[in-house]
């Protein structure tokens, strides 16, 4: 009887913890589709309606996680960051159209790097990002200043959109190195140039950039899935292993009362 209540507390427990992973799923995934819908509008430059949908999304993502705790200050303060960027660009009459979806991409991409555990939708920017290094060393080794500088502003303007999903993404550590190279790329754009180093730093970032690429291309396991599977699979070994230790101290205890009778 005991073991029967045991594994009906398992099966409780278990589909209780299926409920909550699959409400969390579905409410990042309409947050996701709101800011798809918001990019959509951004990428045909109506951007009016790109802002009534940046405005939708930010009660829906302010009511859900009140209500479902779905984010972690990091996370909060960082989708946050992007939002408020990509509303700023699509009310900004002097901005540039591209800049604008650019703001909006980037707080797309962020979006999605919560909402997917593997595969995210940032890693589809590999081929412009490395092409972009490409370019940028040809630039320095054909001595074409202009080109160079072009090359740069398309790798910061990439790396800015990229950002907070590699923040969320990345280990900090990771993030922090790769950060701290893009920043000096940035700070000494206009000397870089001229530096004999150039090339060198060049290659690093680019290093950089592919191994982040690579690892994310390989680790296309959901993590949340392997914690339910480890988590329910330690339960379940562990009901077991009492029930077995139950049944072996019960049949224990009666041969020594059989013993002691006797």
């Amino acid at each position: 009887m005991r073991k029967k209540i045991l594994l009906l507390v398992i099966v409780f427990w278990v589909t209780s913890i299926s409920n909550v992973f699959a409400a969390s799923s579905s409410s990042l995934e309409k947050l996701d589709t709101i800011s798809d819908k918001a990019l959509e509008f951004a990428k045909q430059y109506r951007f009016e309606e790109s802002k009534g949908m940046l405005q939708f999304f930010s009660k829906q993502f302010l009511a859900t996680n009140a209500r479902e705790q779905l984010f972690g200050m990091d996370e909060l303060r960082i989708i946050t960051v992007a939002y408020d960027d990509a509303v700023q660009a699509v009310t900004n009459k002097d901005m540039p159209d591209a800049e604008k979806v650019r703001a909006v991409t980037k707080l797309r991409l962020a979006m999605d790097a919560v909402e997917k555990n593997h595969d995210p939708l940032w890693t589809a920017l590999e081929e412009q990002v490395m092409t972009t290094f490409a370019e940028s060393k040809s630039a320095l080794v054909h001595d074409d200043s202009d080109q160079f500088q072009m090359q740069i502003n398309q790798l910061t303007a990439l790396y800015d959109m990229l950002y907070p999903s590699l923040k969320m993404d990345l280990a900090p550590e990771t993030f922090q190195e790769l950060d701290a190279r893009m920043n000096y790329i940035t700070t000494f754009q206009p000397v870089l140039f001229t530096d004999k180093t150039s090339l060198k730093e060049l290659e690093v970032l680019e290093q950089d950039f592919k191994t982040i690429f690579d690892q994310t291309e390989e680790d296309d396991a959901d993590p949340s899935l392997w914690w339910v599977i480890i988590t329910t699979g330690s339960i379940i070994i562990s009901t077991l292993s009492y029930v077995g230790w139950r049944k072996y101290t019960g049949t224990r205890f009666g041969k020594t009362r059989k013993e002691q009778d006797d």
